[in-house]
């Protein structure tokens, strides 16, 4: 996949891997970036002048279907959406009292990049070349019991990259699915510093170079680092994670 001269939207890109991939792609592409705190995404703009912004809640149906309107009009070149905000939150799923905070991590790490990808592909197929490029998580195949509804999200997500790919195949479209490792961002740190696992946790910057080696040599579905151990090695991971 050719990873320079694109157009390219980037959810979750004012942080963290978002942030990461940001700055090597704005490099040689048309780089867009959205999220729901404008202060991050001015920020980011800041460090990186030659990107575009959009304050959008993926959480929020009628705010995507807007994005992608917005998209479509200002960026007819757009080539490629990455599928990469996400939250991650601790929850014990025997003491639920309130589910909107299990609906909320449903709908951005999941339904948000379903409906995002479905919105777009009809625009990507007119492209000579395009992609679809799931973050999913080494957690997607051996889970943390703590953290269900996300690592079940990144499950779901891994689910929908193989079947997405499949009825894709014999379209222009690529799809891509790239699993993390942990890696030191803002999105877990509260529970590795709990678990005193900061000081393993690759950096984000290291995440995104590999990243785009995986996309350059057209692998459609790798696991980086630790998370490929996550994905081979699933129920003895499972023990070590859970004990």
């Amino acid at each position: 996949m050719q990873t320079s001269h694109n157009t390219i939207l980037i959810t979750g890109g004012a942080t963290g891997i978002g942030l990461a991939l940001t700055e090597q792609l704005t490099k040689t592409n048309t780089v867009i970036i959205c999220g729901r705190r404008e202060g991050k995404l001015l920020k980011a703009k800041q460090k990186f002048p030659n990107i575009h912004i959009k304050v959008c809640d993926l959480q929020i149906q009628n705010e995507r279907i807007e994005l992608v309107n917005w998209l479509i009009q200002s960026f007819q070149d757009i080539n490629i959406l990455i599928n990469n905000a996400g939250i991650q939150q601790e929850l014990n799923l025997t003491k639920i009292e309130n589910i909107e905070h299990i609906k909320q991590e449903v709908e951005i790490n999941l339904i948000a990049p379903v409906h995002l990808s479905t919105l777009l592909i009809p625009h990507l197929k007119t492209k000579p070349y395009s992609a679809i490029i799931n973050i999913s998580s080494g957690l997607a195949f051996t889970p943390i019991a703590a953290m269900p509804m996300y690592c079940a999200t990144k499950a779901a997500l891994h689910s929908f990259s193989l079947s997405l790919r499949h009825q894709l195949a014999k379209t222009n479209i690529k799809v891509f699915e790239i699993a993390p490792p942990m890696v030191d961002t803002e999105l877990d740190k509260e529970m590795r510093d709990g678990h005193q696992q900061s000081d393993r946790s690759m950096k984000p910057e290291e995440f995104a170079i590999q990243a785009l080696e995986v996309i350059k040599n057209d692998l459609f579905e790798a696991a980086i680092g630790f998370a490929n151990n996550l994905r081979l090695r699933r129920e003895e991971m499972f023990n070590n994670l859970n004990h």
